[in-house]
């Protein structure tokens, strides 16, 4: 009989009361552990010493490049949060991506990749800003650019990459012209025109890069044959006629058309 009342399972009420007080110091032990570790993480032992930068600088020296962003880095090596830290490099000139990770103990490593400029963007507020090889514009120092030959674009909002395609594609059909592009412009109609170097204007009409190479390869192509009568360089062309192109010449103005002079 005692045996068996020794046995017996305890009240509900008093199980509960114990699974709750289990639940409750299991609780309070991680609340602690946790601020344990926060405690830790935040010691000076645990301080960012060190960054190593990675990747090819054109514009930065890698002095230069922490004195700007290390000022903007908060955080010990545990609490530094790796996405503001990837925003404060990538807000510096000429920064177009950067990569950031934590090498035990004290250090980041981060990987840059700086913008290379294929152009310059001719902006609506008269600033020009660049235009990197993947066709996106970017505001830096242009004064910084070795290249002085670059092509200027222009259009609207968010056509750049467009704009450099076309420009991509429109280079090698144009060079027997030995005329550099020297503005290639995108109107909010979608009609290309460009300006060459000697102030010759060619209006190219609507269309992507592939079929704008293609109408000006065929103009390129006849040109000669209208230029050798008159022996006057190019002024004007328009190839936005369907079956031909109108030209026009400094001190001559005349009309190519299939079927014609071949000029078309």
């Amino acid at each position: 009989m005692a045996r068996s009342a020794a046995l017996s399972p305890l009240p509900v009420d008093v199980r509960l009361t114990l699974a709750g007080a289990n639940a409750l110091i299991t609780v309070v032990s991680l609340a602690l552990l946790v601020g344990a570790m926060w405690w830790l993480a935040r010691l000076p032992l645990f301080t960012v010493r060190g960054i190593t930068l990675e990747g090819e600088l054109a514009h930065h020296t890698v002095g230069t490049l922490r004195a700007q962003v290390a000022p903007r880095l908060s955080g010990s090596f545990f609490t530094l949060d790796l996405e503001r830290a990837r925003a404060s490099f990538e807000a510096v000139p000429w920064v177009r991506r950067a990569v950031v990770r934590r090498i035990w103990p004290d250090h980041l490593a981060v990987r840059l990749e700086e913008h290379k400029t294929a152009a310059l963007w001719a902006s609506d507020d008269g600033n020009d800003k660049l235009v990197n090889t993947y066709g996106e514009v970017f505001e830096a120092n242009i004064g910084e650019v070795e290249d002085e030959d670059l092509p200027r674009l222009a259009g609207p909002r968010g056509s750049s990459a467009r704009a450099l395609a076309a420009y991509r594609a429109l280079v090698p059909v144009l060079k027997p012209l030995d005329n550099a592009i020297v503005t290639l412009r995108l109107s909010g109609r979608g009609s290309w025109r460009v300006v060459l170097a000697d102030g010759a204007v060619i209006e190219l009409g609507r269309g992507e890069p592939a079929e704008l190479a293609s109408r000006a390869a065929a103009f390129v192509r006849t040109l000669p044959q209208v230029q050798s009568a008159y022996q006057r360089p190019l002024q004007r062309a328009d190839l936005r006629h369907p079956d031909g192109y109108a030209l026009r010449l400094k001190g001559v103005t005349t009309q190519g058309a299939a079927g014609k002079n071949g000029a078309n």
